[in-house]
């Protein structure tokens, strides 16, 4: 089982990056797939969620409106599109998969909460992908 995350780079204040994230040795069932993110110095924190099953998404706030998360289940991808990127984004960003939590929903919930965790419960991670805001 793998996850790679790709699409990270360098870009300006108010731009624009798509991160994909993609799935080998599984296939998209009813699982929570979130994204993460930690800045140096700083705990990883959730980012977004989406349960692959029925696309419902979830945000943690600092990013509602301009995230978007989306999954290609025919692909086994996911998918961050980030907007109006600012220098505090600035991370490596991880996704991450849970495919063996019931509920699912509350896993997405409690991903894109203020609850911090180092692993979050996550069954399976990969490897980061360095997002830069320039100011």
């Amino acid at each position: 089982v793998q996850l790679q995350a790709s699409g990270g780079g360098l870009v300006q204040a108010g731009g624009s990056l798509r991160l994909s994230c993609a799935a080998s040795g599984f296939t998209f069932d009813d699982y929570a797939i979130g994204w993460f993110r930690q800045a140096p110095g700083k705990e990883r924190g959730g980012v977004s969620c989406i349960v692959s099953s029925d696309g419902t998404t979830y945000y943690a706030d600092s990013v509602k409106g301009r995230f978007t998360v989306s999954s290609d289940n025919a692909k086994n991808t996911v998918y961050l599109k980030m907007n109006s990127l600012k220098p505090e984004d600035t991370a490596v960003y991880y996704c991450a998969a849970d495919v063996t939590s019931v509920a699912v929903q509350g896993k997405c919930r409690t991903i894109t909460s203020t609850y911090t965790s180092p692993y979050y419960g996550m069954d399976y991670w990969g490897k980061g992908t360095l997002v830069t805001v320039s100011s």
